[in-house]
């Protein structure tokens, strides 16, 4: 379970734990779901309580992306811990201006 909050037109959602490929299958259903009732102007990512990402936590953030874009919205990613932030910066989606 992971805990969202929606004011000003602004969905943040709180991952913590471990993403690995089972929970970013989990974690992109329960986003999603999110994006599409309320269509936020904005999504964040807050990664502050996240301890270990692998492929599958840069597929996620991709696919968010993309997903609140299609409802006019955009992503913004936020609090990523210091021992993730190599692999974000390796992956290139920084250049996508989300951070």
């Amino acid at each position: 379970m992971i805990q969202t909050d929606y004011k000003n037109d602004v969905l943040t959602v709180y991952l913590n734990g471990e993403i690995d490929h089972n929970r970013a299958a989990n974690l992109r259903t329960t986003i999603d779901s999110r994006i599409n009732s309320l269509r936020p102007r904005r999504l964040e990512l807050d990664f502050s309580k996240v301890s270990f990402m692998d492929s599958s936590g840069i597929g996620l953030i991709m696919g968010r992306y993309r997903a609140v874009g299609l409802v006019g919205g955009e992503l913004k990613i936020k609090n990523i811990p210091e021992n993730l932030s190599r692999i974000i910066e390796l992956s290139g989606v920084t250049s996508l201006g989300v951070l």
